[in-house]
């Protein structure tokens, strides 16, 4: 089915666009009253995720209420070491945790290569919301990236430092490169079946690099998001690696099309470091939307005109916060559709 908006893919690929695109992260979610009263109907989040209908619901809701010019699947990057056989749950107000984490050899070989199938649920909402955009807007999938699931599997939930998953790389190197492939080639598998599945774009999050040196980010985590960005070809792909300021020249080498920037880093710099053949995403403060809408409005369009005209995909640095005003959030939203060079 061909798209009435495909200005994000063609963006993402270099392509020459009427205007910058817009999505944003966490769209999906807290900030809609709509979302809320989809979420009250559940038993917690986990099932809202393991419910393709529901969950379906939720990630289209921001394409009718915000305008956004993509819509990414309601899902959650924990899904991947639940498939690989390390269960989560998710806590209220305190995020996620793990009753088992991986400490030895053992549990590591006891862990399984995940398979599209092993994640139906999701590939079910892709196909189910595909079929209910209807080609209005391009459908995201997304995945952890494996050094942010290796975390996570390691510490066992949430962490400032994760001083745990850490330690691990310093003391169990081989066994940590071990895990890493593991997650490496269950997200890859993950990902090629959303693709099967519809989706038109994909993301890759590393939500916890900004918690690793630059070694350690090039030994246990770039190499991997590189194996992962190898594999998936066939559509636009995003690697956006929170406070990872000092690997963007070497993201720049990714076999990716977009790199996603967060609010922490310098524009022009960034377009430097990382090269012309990349499209950048992002990359405002969420914060600025708790602005007056002027501000608002005068900050956008000073980002918009740091990027450019092409090669740019606008989006927040982050996710939004559950707190945000929707208006505001819409406020933003238009802004950047508004805007012309």
């Amino acid at each position: 089915m061909a798209l009435k908006n495909d200005l994000i893919l063609r963006a993402a690929r270099g392509e020459k666009v009427e205007r910058t695109p817009v999505w944003l992260m966490r769209q999906a979610g807290r900030i809609l009253p709509e979302y809320r009263a989809v979420r009250s109907k559940m038993g917690g989040f986990k099932e809202l995720v393991e419910t393709p209908e529901f969950a379906c619901e939720v990630t289209i809701q921001p394409v009718d209420i915000l305008g956004v010019d993509a819509a990414i699947i309601f899902s959650d990057i924990l899904v991947i070491p639940e498939a690989m056989g390390l269960p989560y749950q998710m806590m209220e107000a305190k995020g996620p945790w793990f009753e088992k984490t991986v400490q030895t050899a053992s549990d590591i070989s006891n862990l399984k290569i995940a398979q599209p199938s092993d994640l139906h649920y999701v590939m079910d909402a892709i196909a189910l919301t595909k079929k209910e955009l209807n080609g209005r807007v391009p459908l995201i999938g997304f995945a952890g990236a494996p050094w942010t699931i290796f975390a996570y599997m390691i510490e066992g939930s949430g962490s400032k430092t994760f001083s745990k998953a850490k330690k691990f790389l310093y003391t169990e190197p081989v066994l940590a490169h071990q895990l890493l492939q593991k997650i490496t080639d269950s997200t890859i598998n993950y990902l090629k079946g959303q693709i099967v599945a519809g989706a038109d774009m994909l993301q890759l999050f590393d939500s916890w690099a900004g918690v690793l040196s630059p070694e350690q980010y090039n030994e246990f985590a770039l190499k991997y998001i590189a194996q992962i960005c190898d594999a998936i070809t066939e559509v636009p792909f995003t690697v956006f690696a929170k406070d990872a300021h000092f690997a963007r020249r070497e993201m720049g080498k990714l076999n990716c099309t977009s790199i996603g920037l967060d609010w922490t880093v310098d524009i022009a710099e960034s377009r430097e470091m990382i090269g012309n053949s990349k499209t950048l995403q992002g990359n405002m403060d969420p914060c600025l939307l708790y602005a007056d809408k002027a501000t608002i409005k005068k900050e956008a369009e000073k980002m918009l005109r740091a990027f450019g005209p092409q090669r740019h995909i606008a989006n927040l640095g982050h996710g939004l916060y559950p707190d945000l005003d929707k208006d505001k959030v819409k406020y933003f939203v238009e802004v950047v559709k508004e805007f012309r060079f």
